[in-house]
């Protein structure tokens, strides 16, 4: 089993499973992929790209949850 990697989400220092791509990282640590914006990194990276963007240790995310309301 691969040792945990530790990034940065939303300023916070985090561990995670090595060898995810973004978006199984994002399932990973709780988030709904279709209700949240990433930056990666410092760039936005398009939703279609997620599944096939590694994730490593000392990656940086932010991650904003899209929220409805009225």
């Amino acid at each position: 089993m691969a040792e945990p990697i530790a990034l940065q989400v939303n300023g916070e220092s985090r561990q995670a499973t090595a060898g995810l791509s973004l978006q199984q990282l994002l399932v990973e640590l709780g988030y709904e992929p279709r209700l949240v914006v990433v930056e990666f990194n410092g760039a936005i990276v398009p939703r279609a790209q997620w599944p096939n963007q590694p994730v490593a240790a000392g990656d940086r995310l932010e991650v904003v949850t899209i929220v409805g309301g009225g």
